[in-house]
């Protein structure tokens, strides 16, 4: 049930608390954790050519004071779940505590305060979105305009998809990671088309830890070892199962974030996207339904560099014929579950 009962802070309080520094070093390690999440301490030390101590230690630190995470997530251009995007505007007071009621579900991903705190933009699959939009909403008073569009097309997004994020290992690095991940055993794994009940178990226990041990896993499953680290391998390979780094982007010096809801000619959707996901300032780029036709998330240093993008790199688009620009205040939840605590320390080393 959508409720407005949140936790208690300052109405407008969207202040963020001031992020550790982070040297080459961290960079490198949450960069290899992008291309493989699950890649073993020793491992990450050898491509990187320190000790597999030093890169637990760093890992520790990272988790505890930026509270980062790995998840895992089932890829949405293979699963067959629909995925919607909505807009809720109401009263400051209001949206905050529904933003956080909302970040709570389970059904929910990427809930974000934007516009100056009085609008909450979220995703939620379309199974939900239905009783959301008609049972649950309607209750809550001083919700002022909904509005909601089905995501019709991924052109970018994931964990490697911004490009401040795959700047800091070299290209040979990067492959020596890569080639970690291809020579997985997985030939003895049937080819399934579809998740099956026990992989979406094992992807509910990832999204929690995606560094979670494969002991645990089977206690949390019911599943052998061995069949749960075949099965992974399958799910990496085909595609159905990816891996992403949660971490605030200011230890990257993004300070600036915005949702552009754009406006494209039809017949040109598709090389205007093509485009844009060239555009260094992207993490994310989709089509959806509704008055505009392309969502976008951009990162900037500062809110002279989203202008100049805005005035320079897109003016240079002449299909785009419209944008709204919805400054981000808050990110409450990306794409793993919402945790009061911080997630629990079985990686895997």
């Amino acid at each position: 049930m959508l409720s407005v009962h949140g936790p208690k802070r300052p109405v407008g309080d969207f202040s963020e608390p001031t992020v550790p520094t982070i040297d080459e070093l961290d960079h490198c390690i949450i960069h290899a954790l992008r291309i493989d999440g699950r890649a073993p301490f020793s491992r990450i030390a050898e491509v990187l050519g320190v000790s597999t101590q030093t890169v637990a230690r760093r890992y520790g630190r990272l988790s505890s004071e930026l509270s980062l995470r790995v998840v895992g997530v089932a890829n949405p251009r293979q699963s067959s779940a629909g995925k919607w995007i909505l807009r809720l505007t109401a009263s400051p007071n209001t949206a905050q505590s529904v933003a956080y009621s909302l970040a709570r579900r389970d059904d929910t991903t990427w809930v974000r305060l934007v516009s100056g705190g009085t609008e909450i933009c979220f995703v939620m699959n379309s199974a939900a979105h239905h009783t959301l939009l008609f049972r649950e909403i309607p209750r809550v008073a001083n919700i002022a305009e909904v509005s909601a569009h089905r995501l019709l097309h991924n052109y970018l997004g994931g964990p490697t998809a911004w490009q401040g994020h795959t700047s800091a290992l070299t290209k040979e690095q990067q492959e020596q990671l890569r080639r970690g991940l291809d020579s997985s055993d997985e030939a003895d794994e049937p080819k399934r088309s579809s998740l099956t009940q026990a992989d979406w178990q094992l992807l509910a226990a990832l999204q929690n830890n995606g560094r979670i041990s494969y002991t645990d896993l089977a206690a949390e499953t019911g599943q052998s070892s061995s069949t749960i680290t075949r099965r992974l391998a399958a799910l990496q390979a085909s595609g159905m199962l990816t891996f992403d780094v949660e971490i605030s982007a200011e230890v990257y010096g993004i300070t600036t974030q915005a949702l552009l809801w754009m406006s494209v000619a039809p017949a040109h959707l598709n090389q205007v996207a093509n485009t844009l996901i060239q555009h260094k300032e992207l993490a994310f780029l989709a089509s959806t339904t509704g008055p505009t036709n392309l969502v976008a998330l951009v990162l900037c240093k500062s809110p002279s560099e989203l202008h100049d993008y805005l005035a320079d790199s897109l003016s240079m688009l002449d299909s785009i014929r419209m944008i709204e620009t919805s400054p981000v205040q808050r990110t409450l939840k990306s794409c793993s579950p919402f945790l009061h605590s911080s997630p629990r320390r079985s990686d895997s080393a």
